[in-house]
């Protein structure tokens, strides 16, 4: 198979230090939040995989899928990420957190309905829905720096 190469725009860690280690220390401080909370690896990882296919980072999802298949998840659950809503592979505990990580990934086209977060609130506790807001919004922010810069290159 051939690979067509990506250039990279920016090396975002070489030409901003600063923010790309601030950046760091925020994804530090969420996995943080996300242990004291007790979020499972397995939905932490299909959370970063749904927001990096909504934002189109590539690296990131080559990233977590990695990350997601090296934490035990089924390579068919992976797979289904794409079409969550239309997979039985999911928990309501899972498809809680995808709806709310489709929801803030995509509020700047409706904000963050009412509902949405209700059925978010409903399937965890605060503490829990707190570091799931740190997630979502963290790998965001690093599915912003990766489309706009491709200062990583994603590797099989």
């Amino acid at each position: 198979m051939t690979h067509v190469p990506i250039p990279s725009r920016l090396d975002i860690d070489t030409v901003a230090p600063t923010f790309s280690r601030a950046l760091a220390h925020l994804d530090s401080a969420t996995t943080a939040e996300l242990d004291a909370a007790g979020i499972e690896p397995d939905l932490r990882e299909l959370v970063r995989i749904r927001a990096s296919q909504l934002n189109g980072c590539a690296y990131c999802v080559a990233v977590h899928t990695e990350d997601a298949l090296r934490a035990g998840v089924a390579v068919g659950r992976v797979a289904a990420v794409p079409v969550w809503r239309e997979s039985p592979f999911f928990s309501a505990r899972e498809r809680a957190a995808l709806e709310l990580t489709d929801t803030i990934t995509c509020a700047v086209n409706h904000h963050v309905p009412d509902a949405e977060w209700r059925a978010g609130a409903t399937a965890f506790t605060p503490t829990e829905l707190g570091a799931l807001v740190a997630l979502v919004v963290t790998i965001n922010a690093w599915n912003a720096v990766g489309v706009t810069t491709r200062a990583w290159a994603p590797e099989l």
